[in-house]
């Protein structure tokens, strides 16, 4: 693991790999990486096995609006740990951090902030 690999991790906090976000979905954790390439979730591979963070579900299904706000970053030309930076650092403005307050059904902002990272 890199000190930017662990930084990243001390931002997201707590990943789950494949199987783990398949249980809360309902789904097969195939269906999982379905999910990444189709940009609805993001993950990365840590300890060789890809994951992603457990913020990215909320109950039994993917935070609202996330797959979108993905879409956004990825079309400003954001890598995945950069996308990843961006939503899960504390930003005072909105208050607290980009998931958070997609979490919080704040994701109108958090979108629009997103749109403007293209400009």
């Amino acid at each position: 693991m890199t000190s930017s690999d662990s930084n990243l991790d001390t931002l997201v906090g707590t990943w789950l790999t494949l199987r783990e976000a398949a249980s809360p979905l309902g789904v097969s954790p195939n269906h999982v990486k379905t999910l990444i390439r189709e940009n609805r979730l993001m993950g990365v591979v840590r300890g060789g096995q890809l994951s992603v963070p457990a913020a990215f579900i909320d109950g039994g299904d993917i935070v609202k609006g996330l797959p979108g706000t993905l879409v956004l970053l990825g079309d400003a030309g954001y890598s995945t740990e950069e996308a990843l930076r961006w939503l899960f650092t504390p930003d005072d403005t909105l208050p607290g951090t980009p998931i958070q307050a997609m979490r919080e059904n704040r994701g109108t902002e958090v979108r629009r902030r997103a749109q403007g990272l293209a400009f």
